[in-house]
């Protein structure tokens, strides 16, 4: 590993162990995005996986939002999808349409197409670069998040070749040809853990993993075809970064719709459960507090379209909802590219300034 600046801003670290902080660190998915204009002017210049492919463009959109407002850790800009190409599958971003796969997975027999042992230091290399470029750039400032999609999102676009409402293709993989579909996952699995361990190594502190489409499943179906993976991963990622004598980097699980899964979740060795905004708040710090496990969450998105006003009463109230232990402030889900930069900037200084006057009150 580099050398870096020593960490001036510890919130985010301290929240996700459930240590005493003196207010609540907030962040927000996807906050280097469409919804800032000085990304919207790198993005004129340059397609979607140059920015992902070219470390210091990587960098400068990491950076942007926390030149605009007070985050307490960024995250470094990438996609889920770079994992895919790193199989041999071609990913092409489509305005106004999103990723598309021009040869998607059609039947399990495809499987064989795929690179079975990538070396994820050449194909993802860039990755690992911009990661220690914006460790430098962030000269100790926050702490950088890296992150990966989880093998059933990540086999869902494989199989589906794009967005769905349904991946109903990729969910028939799952009951016609289980033994096959347990074979990808298991291909995403081990690269993911090479991924997330090489991601620490080049600089990350923090790691958080997205199962953008476990909402899509029944608890039965995550139960077999997602939660063994994903609690794979935070188990060997934890004992490979041990290994290398690297200790506390907060692991977080994003498993978007999952909330019949919360309880599952906390046996796992992720330190903090994120929530999307329709997960019940209560019952998850309830079920989670068993396990000394963080959440992390959980205002809507669409909350920052109202007024500077409804969003600071709303985020107080989300705030006294989770408590100022263990609790790391985000959206339910990622900005969405039409919403006002003020307005997340308002979001945050909220989670701020009402974490602080109840921790003053207590």
């Amino acid at each position: 590993m580099c050398d870096f600046a020593p960490l001036k801003n510890d919130l985010f670290i301290r929240a996700a162990f459930c240590e005493k902080v003196e207010r609540t660190p907030v962040w927000a998915m996807r906050q280097a995005g469409r919804y800032l204009k000085e990304f919207q002017e790198v993005r004129a210049k340059h397609d979607f996986f140059t920015v992902c492919r070219t470390p210091e463009l990587a960098c400068e959109v990491t950076l942007q939002p926390l030149r605009r407002m007070e985050l307490d850790a960024a995250i470094i800009f990438s996609d889920i999808l770079v994992i895919p190409q790193a199989l041999g599958m071609e990913v092409q971003m489509v305005p106004g349409k999103g990723p598309v796969f021009p040869k998607p997975l059609a039947n399990p027999g495809d499987l064989k197409t795929l690179n079975q042992t990538p070396d994820v230091d050449k194909e993802l290399g860039y990755v690992f670069d911009a990661i220690k470029l914006t460790r430098q750039k962030l000269d100790g400032k926050v702490p950088l998040i890296g992150f990966s999609g989880a093998p059933w999102t990540l086999m869902a676009y494989m199989v589906d070749g794009g967005s769905s409402a349904t991946f109903s293709k990729a969910r028939s993989w799952l009951f016609r040809s289980p033994n096959e579909s347990k074979a990808l996952l298991d291909l995403l699995t081990d690269t993911i853990i090479k991924y997330l361990v090489n991601q620490v190594r080049a600089g990350a502190q923090a790691l958080q993993v997205f199962e953008s489409h476990a909402g899509i499943l029944g608890s039965s179906t995550f139960a077999q075809f997602s939660l063994p993976y994903l609690a794979k991963i935070a188990t060997q990622v934890k004992k490979q970064l041990s290994d290398l004598g690297i200790q506390r980097v907060p692991l977080i699980i994003f498993a978007k719709g999952a909330h019949y899964a919360i309880q599952e979740l906390s046996a796992t060795d992720y330190d903090v459960i994120s929530l999307d905004w329709t997960m019940d708040v209560k019952r998850a710090r309830e079920i989670c507090a068993k396990k000394s496990k963080a959440l992390q969450g959980n205002l809507d998105p669409a909350m920052l379209y109202a007024g500077v006003d409804e969003i600071c009463s709303a985020t107080k109230k989300m705030v006294q909802d989770f408590g100022v232990t263990g609790h790391i402030a985000n959206l339910g889900h990622g900005m969405y590219p039409d919403l006002d930069p003020e307005h997340l900037k308002a979001f945050v200084n909220s989670v701020h300034s009402a974490s602080e006057e109840l921790i003053n009150s207590a």
